[in-house]
């Protein structure tokens, strides 16, 4: 069976791809770098990372981005000879204005060196790239209006100003009129245009209600591309907006696209989130951010249904044979040769060698504050699990409280918690657990409990997370672990906290930090990283 999500773990925005036997999924990537993920499969069940094509400068620099800017919303398509790759990069969050541009690049092989970009426009993002069978492409986004009243982290709908298309081409780029061709349903906040063709109707799936609990599919159709284009007659093909947190594991599902099999079966991708329950209290959390869900469809009057009808997509699609789902395993990397391997990201930054380097473990080179936008030293993976543990070990010799290196929770700059390895003037090397809850002073911070010394070798460093509760603890020479900084909120670490639901994108991480706000570069060299999930 398929088990949802397909993808777990932060991978919002799914752009679903069949080129013959394969299937592709592409999930924007926000601030973390190298941009997008490219998914493949061959049976829907077992997905395999199999590319991020924004790997250069010249395709992706986001130095400065603020949080949950970057890489919004990719479309990944196919025109029978090459694949393309159009994307979004969010310069700026907050206020009235959104400065996102937009770009496509192109490659022979989903997993080759993809080409220089095209510069597109920046009316709006979320684009998408439409091949008619006539070998004309049309390339569409929604189109941000600064006149509305939409700031970052409370969208309205007086900002979302309807779908844009327009001809391009490689050679000639956008031509012809720029057409407003659909302004959404009632139901708003309309972005996410994909296109796709069946029988005599052009269909088009938007994503409306915003990114949180209100989230939903929307299809409209028109027999022509150029509009007008008809809704839904229940305006939405999937959403759980009005389906209450306590009787269904999945929740604000939208942003998908629409894919049929050789055998004609018909699936949609959609973003979708697992809110848990914070016990003793009415708050509901997602660690994993958004994350990748797939349903069946039927048609019925030339009109595309889930499977099973109504909105809620289910959490297990059963039917499908001689197909086996792995097993989720421990994940133990030793930072052999001299690549990073795919597990792991860093901050928006083009160029690596100025954060990190594989030799014989990863040595992290500190670089600048923990709120940082432009150098943040930061390396990890994401959280795949509500119940996980994580344990690394770090060498580091910071001679000034300006220099600190070790392990961390996080979510954004203004959401996380940390163990690092430090130094106090009065103690000399030492622990120290700080976070971040939430605030927006200027990345106000919390330390938990007074600094431990500690004397001279590699530190060992773990975080057992258990869905709310996170709590850290140290040894060193493989002694008994000894906890440190108490039960820290893992609830933090989510969209719902800091800025909110529309406010924070991308997901739960745990990885390896290194900080030296002296300029010099002292760097923390870490032998290993395990991630190991449980029930």
């Amino acid at each position: 069976m398929i088990r949802n999500p397909i993808l777990p773990g932060f991978n919002p925005d799914p752009s679903f791809l069949r080129v013959g036997d394969d299937y592709y999924i592409a999930t924007s990537t926000f601030e973390w770098y190298p941009g997008v993920q490219i998914f493949h499969s061959k049976d829907l069940v077992n997905w395999d990372l199999v590319a991020r094509p924004l790997n250069r400068a010249a395709l992706l620099d986001m130095r400065g981005n603020p949080d949950s800017c970057g890489v919004w919303a990719p479309c990944l398509s196919h025109d029978g000879d090459k694949f393309y790759l159009v994307y979004t990069d969010v310069k700026r969050f907050n206020g009235k204005f959104k400065d996102a541009h937009n770009y496509i690049t192109a490659c022979d092989t989903i997993d080759g060196d993809w080409c220089d970009p095209w510069y597109v426009n920046s009316s709006g993002f979320d684009p998408s790239l439409f091949h008619d069978a006539d070998g004309k492409k049309y390339f569409m986004n929604m189109q941000w209006n600064h006149r509305g009243a939409g700031t970052g982290g409370n969208p309205k709908h007086s900002s979302f100003d309807g779908i844009l298309m327009q001809e391009w081409s490689p050679e000639h780029g956008l031509t012809g009129p720029v057409t407003n061709v659909y302004p959404g349903t009632p139901h708003g906040l309309t972005e996410a245009p994909h296109v796709f063709k069946r029988n005599e109707y052009y269909y088009m799936t938007t994503a409306e209600g915003g990114t949180g609990y209100g989230h939903a599919v929307s299809l409209a159709r028109s027999k022509s591309i150029w509009g007008p284009y008809e809704d839904h007659p229940d305006l939405h093909v999937v959403t759980t907006k009005d389906t209450p947190l306590t009787t269904s594991p999945i929740q604000r599902t939208g942003h998908g696209q629409y894919v049929e099999t050789p055998e004609g079966e018909i699936y949609h991708t959609f973003l979708m989130g697992r809110p848990i329950q914070k016990r003793g209290s009415g708050q509901f959390f997602c660690p994993m951010g958004r994350e990748t869900g797939i349903e069946r469809g039927v048609w019925k009057d030339d009109w595309l249904y889930l499977e099973t009808g109504g909105l809620v997509p289910r959490a297990e699609l059963t039917g499908l044979k001689d197909v086996v789902s792995r097993v989720p395993k421990k994940r133990e990397t030793q930072f052999k040769g001299t690549e990073l391997p795919s597990d792991f990201q860093w901050l928006r930054h083009p160029h690596p060698e100025r954060l990190f380097r594989v030799d014989n473990g990863l040595h992290v080179i500190g670089r600048e504050s923990f709120g940082s936008w432009f150098e943040n030293a930061l390396v990890a993976r994401r959280q795949e699990h509500f119940v996980f543990e994580v344990q690394t070990e770090v060498s580091f010799e910071p001679d000034t409280y300006q220099q600190a290196a070790g392990l961390t929770h996080y979510y954004n700059r203004h959401k996380f918690h940390k163990l690092l390895v430090c130094y106090e003037p009065d103690i000399g090397r030492c622990l120290r657990v700080v976070s971040c809850l939430g605030d927006f002073a200027d990345n106000e911070l919390t330390w938990h409990g007074d600094a431990v010394a500690i004397p001279d070798g590699p530190v060992q460093m773990r975080a057992n997370v258990d869905h709310a509760d996170l709590q850290f603890s140290w040894r060193m020479n493989d002694s008994d672990w000894t906890p440190i900084g108490g039960t820290l909120d893992a609830t933090l670490i989510s969209d719902e906290a800091g800025f909110g639901e529309h406010g924070s994108f991308t997901g739960g991480f745990v990885g390896m930090y290194a900080m030296d706000i002296t300029g010099q570069g002292r760097e923390a060299l870490f032998s290993h990283f395990s991630y190991t999930p449980h029930p």
